[in-house]
This record gives structure tokens, sequence and C-alpha cells, in this order.
């Protein structure tokens, strides 16, 4: 059973019924609250560690009551991962990831997108539309058709190809949009009155926050119930730092977390659309729509965010930062870590690199502390921007000598 209260306004308190579909209110998104006595009364850390090894585990602090309308593809419980030689080449100790390219869609969009059509599922909804800049729309389709449901999907025309593909090869209905998912955004909202589609834009609907807040609570149960001094984490509509930092309040509530250490939460982007980080730097709580928005990590490329306050909430709440990177530090990190660890980082990660080494040198952040980064996508969605040259052919026959002499 879901032990949801009410849904409650980020802007002003409002309280909203959580039985039917809600959007916005007066603008802005709403908060999905609990009853975390009743939370407190019935969730145990044993019943939960005997559970299947999904995001699923964590259902007392979930939003869906009824299981059979659950949209699952086994997303959840991402590896955290050491990284010796990536630590070693920032100077740091103790430099983890947790890398959300192994969930099922290839990023961590599979968790807010399992959970937003689980809950519309379970209202009644019978079709979804989305903007988006790459991973959400794939992932928004694959859940659709996981329970049946319609879906249409909005990206910018210059959207990586594989996410172009994978929203129509999932049976989404998938269309290009001249501009940036902002004007994505304004398409689906211009036909909502006529193709009556219920809207799961970033924060523009309660429950992809809840999908992304089982980061934290992941994060959490892998840790000891312990939290590191320090998140990275690629910003570009902030769900995901937003949701965990909900996720370490109920957590704390609950009184599930071993101590009072709460990590600093970085938010990082790319100086190509760095509207958060803009307005971090001039003290504002609101941040302007960032111009001429353009990097090659498109899931950054979100020059208006409607949780912007939220976002920056979250960072001065936790004492933590707003940041960007060169986009040349970004693409460069990227690879470099690849080849490093192994890890299938995506260009977003590279934001989280270059931000690190920048409050490293800064002396923001030190060596000793315990960093999370979180790896939000796969490496290979972005095939336009993997950046290697042509591959070099095989001549035949091998003069070995040169060979060796060539490759060392």
């Amino acid at each position: 059973m879901s032990n949801v209260s009410h849904l409650e306004s980020a802007i002003d308190g409002t309280e909203l019924a959580h039985t039917e579909l809600q959007t916005l209110h007066e603008g802005r998104p709403l908060w999905v609250r609990y009853d975390l006595d009743a939370v407190a009364a019935t969730m145990s850390k044993a019943a939960v560690a005997a559970r299947e090894p999904t995001m699923w585990r964590y259902r007392e602090l979930l939003p869906v009551d009824d299981q059979s309308k659950v949209a699952t593809l086994g997303e959840g419980m991402s590896p955290v991962l050491r990284c010796p030689r990536l630590g070693a080449a920032l100077g740091l100790r103790d430099l983890w990831v947790k890398d959300e390219s192994q969930l099922p869609t290839g990023s961590f969009k599979s968790r807010g997108l399992a959970m937003a059509v689980s809950r519309a599922n379970e209202l009644g909804v019978e079709r979804l539309a989305i903007p988006t800049a790459g991973n959400a729309g794939g992932a928004m389709a694959a859940y659709a058709a996981r329970v049946g449901l319609e879906a249409y999907v909005f990206m910018p025309s210059d959207t990586p190809i594989v996410n172009q593909y994978e929203a129509a090869y999932y049976g989404a209905h998938a269309f290009l949009v001249d501009g940036l998912i902002t004007d994505c955004g304004a398409v689906v909202r211009a036909g909502t009155p006529h193709m009556d589609w219920f809207d799961v834009s970033t924060l523009k609907e309660p429950y992809r926050i809840e999908g992304k807040k089982t980061m934290g609570l992941e994060l959490a149960e892998q840790l000891g119930w312990s939290l590191p001094d320090v998140i990275m984490y690629p910003t570009g509509g902030g769900t995901g730092l937003i949701g965990m930092w909900k996720a370490f309040a109920e957590l704390d509530a609950i009184g599930w977390l071993a101590d009072d250490r709460r990590p600093r939460m970085i938010s990082c982007q790319a100086e190509g659309c760095a509207p958060i980080s803009t307005a971090w730097r001039q003290g504002e709580r609101f941040a302007e729509p960032f111009p001429n928005a353009m990097t090659a990590a498109s899931g950054l490329r979100v020059p208006a965010a409607v949780g912007d306050f939220m976002i920056l909430d979250a960072v001065a709440e936790s004492g933590g930062q707003a940041r960007d990177c060169p986009e040349d530090d970004l693409l460069a990190w990227a690879r470099r870590a690849s080849a490093l660890e192994g890890i299938s980082f995506a260009p977003e990660t590279g934001a989280c690199l270059g931000v690190l080494e920048i409050m490293l040198a800064e002396g923001a952040i030190d060596p000793d502390e315990r960093i999370v980064i979180f790896n939000t996508g796969a490496a290979q969605k972005y095939v336009e921007v993997m950046g290697a040259e042509p591959l070099p052919a095989l001549p035949d026959p091998v003069d070995w000598d040169v060979f060796a002499s060539a490759t060392r």
C-alpha cells in the first residue's frame, strides 16, 4: 500500500489531492509527500534487503499503490564502482561512480519514466507525450510499451541519432522539432487540448522525481546507510539532484541514516548551457533562460528548467555549489575516464569531471573526501561525439616490428 498523504506545491506549500492527475501549481512543480510515521512503522532495512534488486524494493516510500499497474524492466540497483585510476588522475583517494548506464534503457531516465508511466497507468491515462533532449524519450517509449500506453515523443532535430531511433523502435510516435527542448515542450502544450495526452515533461508531473530519488535511496543502502561527503551530478532539468536531496531528508525522518553527514550537492553543467551555475554565481534563486544553448552533452542542453529554484535550494541547503566546465574539457574527461576505468561515461558525466578538476584546484573539495559521481548514461548512445578518428586499416601482411613500435 502507498503511504502518500498528499501533493504539495514546491513554490508555496499548497496541498493538492494525490488521487487524481496533477501537473503544476502556479506554473511550478509539486512534491509527493508521505506519512513518514507510517513508513517508519511498516518498512525495515531487513525487509528491503530481502527484496528484488530493483528500485521497487523501496515501495513504502514510492507513490504507486496498485502493484499490477507498475511498468518495470528491472530498473534500479545500479552498481557503485570504486575508481582508483581515475581518482589517481585527479589526485583523489576515495572516488566512486554510481553507474546508471547499466539501467534498462541505458540511462538514469529509466527510473523517472518507469515511475511516471506507472502512476499515469494507475490513474487511467491512455496517451502520453514528452519533449526530450534524448534519453527521456526512449525511456518513456519503452515503459509506455511495457504497459500498452500510446506514446508521443518530440525532440530537437539534432538529437543524437540513437535516441531518435530508439523512441520509434519502441513503438512511439516520434517527431523532430526545429529548436531546443523548450520548443518541443511548447509543441506538447499546444497539442494537449487536441490530443488529450498527459504531459510527462521533467517536473511537470510529480512522479519522475520519485523515480529519480531512488538513486539516493540506493546509494545510502549501498554505502551502509551512510552518505558520501560530495555528490557530483550532471544537471539539465535537475530532477535527479532534487530527488536525491528529498530521499536523504526522508531517510533521516524515518531514522535510517547511520550518521548526521549529508553530502554537498554539486550541480554540474557545461559552459554552453549553464543557467543553473549562472544563477548560483549571481546569488539568485531563479535562473534566467540561457541564450544560444549548445553543448555536446545533449542531456545538459536545458536552457530553462522549471525546477530551477528546487535545484538551487538543494545546492544551498547542502552547502554545495552549482558550476560549469569548458566544453572541450567535458569531452576530454569523458573519453579519458572511460579509458581509465572501462566505464561507459556519457558526455554529461564529463561535465562532472571537468567541474571536479576545477574545484580541486580551488581547494573547494579535499582530496581525502569521499566523492560519488553519477554517470547518468551510456557513451554508446552518443555516437556522434564519441570522438575517435576513423580506425586504421590493418596492413596485409603485417610488419610486426613496425606494428609494435607504432602501438606502444
